[in-house]
């Protein structure tokens, strides 16, 4: 890695118009190096930059940085002054943008290491994370390395670092995703990492308050894919309109060489359009309409069966069948982003059809068993109609004949649109509806689940139980009366072990752990 120094930070962002002005940096000062930047100061460490964000900041944050060796820090007008008292002498950089200055900032301080691997972005409403594993499972399986996409095992060897809503893994540091795609001195501390361990891949996923916000800033994509859009995260804490997040997602071309494209997505046309400015396009799709668009990548005979589902592919490079170790109709369309994202990589066959028959997305379709046939659960991350259609269409096929009960909520605090549209669209499904807590921030669960009964159309039964524990408690009691056996879905935490909780992330246990403990209450057991 080049050294970089304050004076080459001062003037990066004096070149891109990002700097008000500068103290402190005069004579040697100038010439400190600099080896990374950390907005956090639990991450802040000598000879590292501090960037003093966020409506919560405190200047204690920055007092603490110092301590832990900072040798500077970014700040906006409105703070610099107060900072200057906290922290006289310290070499300061204001910033006229700070939200772009920090992601400059950041890819230069820790030396641009995306340069050092291939990086490869997902964006689309639904299936972002299931696309992230399948990829991952795949380059994973090299040598005979394990693709259960398990991150952080010990016992799990892995070529490729994931960023995402579930786990982030870059070979130092693992654990439980807060943000789809971190703050711009994280990203950037993740893919240093994962350089230093040597992985040969980041797959990460790019969301669109990252793209509006300029979190990925200067990363380098190799590839991105673009998988679908549909109506989310539209409130005045996100985006204000359909508009607004279309055009934050369509910003992903901007800094990417090639670009995969499905063409079964709404407004195909437009995507194609902004795909077109990078040096490659790869396409793929599963409908007849895609194929005679001339797909690169299509699937024809898919079969499910027993929790998985099978296609035959057809890619420019290879032809054959394809086991998806998953159920879900739906991921047949996954696995073809995946393999397409593999074609640009000259990913050979086998590995691409090792890794796929082993596939395991934590919280995506994971097929909860009984030793007793008649109640089956599923758990999934679905949380937007768009994943609310294709999960439950895909149910209702692979579990014919089953009652379909659904446990669900909607976050507070952003996507006010899931209140209604969520129990609309799960009404054409499921046979009964039990509203919960999802995750509700500030806002109350009474109030969130009031709402989605209010929007819930008259005839459907349904039920309001806050509790989200004794909500899927009552989902298996209500399963096990049903003489036709019922499927149990349990939707949008997945596997997670965090409830947000006005500014707090509670621990809580995972859906999958509450259905097996409710269902042991009958004298069900988990099948082997």
């Amino acid at each position: 890695m080049d050294t970089i120094t304050l004076a080459h930070i001062a003037q990066l962002l004096g070149t891109n118009g990002l700097l008000s002005r500068t103290s402190g940096l005069d004579g040697k000062v100038a010439d400190t190096c600099v080896t990374g930047a950390d907005c956090d100061s639990r991450f802040a460490a000598p000879n590292h930059l501090f960037i003093c964000k966020g409506a919560a900041f405190k200047p204690a944050y920055l007092t603490s940085a110092l301590a832990a060796g900072c040798v500077a820090y970014l700040c906006d007008e409105d703070h610099a002054a107060e900072l200057a008292a906290v922290a006289p002498g310290t070499p300061q950089l204001v910033a006229s943008n700070l939200r772009r200055a920090m992601a400059v900032a950041s890819a230069a301080a820790w030396g641009h290491p995306d340069r050092d691997i291939q990086v490869l972005g997902i964006t689309g409403t639904k299936g972002k994370s299931t696309v992230s594993y399948m990829l991952r499972a795949i380059l994973d399986s090299a040598a005979g390395q394990s693709a259960t996409g398990d991150a952080g095992r010990e016992d799990c060897a892995h070529n490729a670092a994931i960023l995402g809503s579930i786990d982030t893994y870059d070979g130092v540091e693992s654990f439980e995703s807060v943000n789809t795609t971190p703050e711009a001195p994280d990203l950037w501390r993740h893919v240093r990492n994962a350089v230093s361990s040597h992985l040969p891949y980041l797959v990460m996923e790019v969301s669109s308050q990252a793209l509006k916000y300029d979190r990925v800033v200067d990363l380098g994509l190799d590839v991105a894919c673009f998988l679908n859009i549909g109506r989310d995260h539209i409130s005045p804490a996100e985006h204000p309109n359909f508009e607004d997040y279309f055009a934050s997602k369509l910003r992903i071309f901007d800094q990417a060489r090639t670009a995969v494209v499905n063409l079964d997505s709404a407004e195909v046309d437009t995507i194609l359009d902004h795909a077109k400015r990078c040096e490659r396009l790869l396409t793929f799709g599963c409908t007849d309409a895609a194929r005679e668009a001339g797909a690169d990548v299509w699937a024809t005979n898919v079969r499910s069966g027993e929790g998985q589902v099978t296609f035959s592919c057809h890619t420019p490079s290879w032809e054959g069948d394809v086991t998806v170790s998953m159920p879900g109709l739906f991921n047949v369309d996954n696995a073809c982003a995946a393999i397409a994202m593999c074609e640009v990589l000259g990913v050979p066959r086998e590995q691409i059809v090792a890794g796929l028959a082993h596939v395991r997305v934590p919280g995506r379709m994971e097929l909860l068993l009984t030793d007793d046939p008649k109640v089956t659960a599923i758990v999934d991350y679905a949380h937007n109609k768009l994943s609310y259609q294709r999960f439950f269409s895909s149910i209702v096929k692979e579990f014919a004949g089953r009652k379909v009960i659904a446990v669900f909520g909607a976050p507070g605090g952003k996507a006010y649109e899931r209140r209604q549209e969520l129990p609309q669209e799960a009404s054409k499904w499921a046979d009964y509806l039990i509203y919960t807590e999802e995750d509700p921030a500030h806002d109350s669960v009474a109030d969130i689940c009031q709402q989605m009964s209010d929007a819930t159309p008259a005839g459907q039964p349904h039920e309001v139980i806050l509790d989200r524990p004794a909500a899927i408690e009552r989902a298996v009691d209500l399963a096990f009366d049903c003489p036709e056996g019922a499927i149990v879905c349990l939707l949008a935490k997945g596997d997670e072990t965090r409830q947000h909780e006005g500014d707090r992330f509670v621990p809580c246990e995972p859906d999958g752990t509450l259905f097996y403990r409710a269902a042991e209450k009958h004298g069900a057991h988990p099948r082997n």
